[in-house]
């Protein structure tokens, strides 16, 4: 059970998170959550797609994989992609709040907090380290992405953009990973849409994302791929 806490350089003065790759940490997900603004370095290694949450929102999501508790990524003790997505590399770390201010708070319980290895988060003067400066920063820069995701998937709503799919995955053994659930860009939709809309969509910050979505779909190859070689080595 998660025991949030808020971080403070006394009672965590030494306390260390490891930053290592494994199943064991957390990190054996089949995906995790975006944010438009990071659909760029996103797209480059992972397929984006849409789930529903349980409360019937849409959000996007990078894949890891075709099963849950299943990531492709991960290769003895590391991640095999030069990008990892912030809701992975903010772990064990949250925000909240003390009223308007915005906090960083830290899941005790969490097994990157529990190993008693890895990185300090406070110098012996009591200041921040490095590592706990750049957790901020993509603590923040994921806050601010998330605020900003429901108005991009409203823009794709309302255009009729997102379509389910179903991607049955034949592996060269010859069985098959059927992947449904999940949502991706209507192109045809895309295609058909007028100037007014395509330029209302560009104006509001929304086009560009949608093209770096539609890009990802190419990845899928790769996690095809990681899964054949995964089979190979018996994983």
């Amino acid at each position: 059970m998660a025991q949030h806490a808020l971080l403070n350089n006394i009672e965590h003065r030494d306390l260390r998170i490891d930053t290592a790759r494994d199943a064991a940490l957390g990190d054996d997900v089949m995906f995790a959550i975006t944010f438009p603004a990071e659909f760029r370095n996103v797209q480059a290694y992972y397929p984006i797609v849409f789930r529903k949450t349980a409360e019937g929102a849409f959000q996007p999501v990078a894949l890891f994989g075709f099963q849950e508790g299943r990531n492709l990524f991960l290769q003895d003790g590391r991640w095999d992609a030069a990008y990892l997505p912030l809701a992975i590399e903010r772990q064990p770390f949250l925000i909240g709040r003390d009223g308007e201010e915005l906090m960083v708070h830290i899941d005790l319980d969490h097994p990157r907090a529990r190993t008693g290895q890895g990185e300090v988060l406070f110098r012996e003067q009591g200041g921040t380290t490095e590592f706990l400066d750049r957790i901020t920063s993509v603590l923040l820069a994921l806050h601010d992405g998330l605020q900003a995701t429901p108005a991009f998937v409203d823009a794709l709503l309302r255009h009729e953009l997102l379509e389910s799919f179903a991607l049955d995955a034949e592996l060269a053994d010859g069985t098959v990973n059927r992947l449904v659930g999940f949502y991706t860009i209507n192109e045809e939709r895309l295609r058909g849409l007028d100037g007014a809309a395509l330029q209302q969509l560009h104006r509001d910050g929304h086009l560009e994302p949608v093209y770096m979505a539609m890009a990802s779909v190419s990845r899928f190859r790769d996690l095809i791929d990681r899964m054949n070689r995964s089979h190979a080595a018996g994983r």
